[in-house]
């Protein structure tokens, strides 16, 4: 069975930093490029980052670059999400999705990522 999971959230002050994990049981993960979207209450889902499965060339949204680092060991089956200088605006649910291999840059776009986990929230505030 294809499954995904996310680990790693919790409750964090500004300025801190958390490491979320995605590890995938049924499947490779290194045969997908693997990207992290988030949703907030009220708002629409977000891409933060992806990954790709053949160069490991990585893109980040504008809000999160310089701040966040994906990163993928394939031999643990897992991607991580490296979040530095948290901010209130972060606090989300971040969940991990697969995506077909792209002989182009991962993409950001949620609607051609196929299987997705359950999420993990992230609550920064003081």
């Amino acid at each position: 069975q294809v499954q995904l999971v996310e680990s790693g959230g919790g409750l964090v002050q500004p300025g801190g930093s958390l490491r979320l994990s995605c590890t995938a049981s049924g499947f490779t993960l290194a045969y997908y490029d693997i990207g992290w979207f988030r949703q907030a209450p009220g708002k629409e889902r977000e891409g933060v980052s992806c990954i790709s499965s053949s160069d490991e060339s990585t893109y980040y949204a504008d809000s999160v670059k310089g701040r966040f680092t994906i990163s993928r060991d394939n031999a643990k089956n897992t991607v991580y999400l490296e979040m530095n200088s948290l901010k209130p605006e972060d606090t989300a649910v971040y969940y991990c999705a697969t995506d077909r291999p792209r002989s182009i840059q991962c993409t950001l776009l949620d609607y051609e990522y196929d299987d997705w986990g359950q999420g993990t929230q992230v609550t920064v505030s003081s």
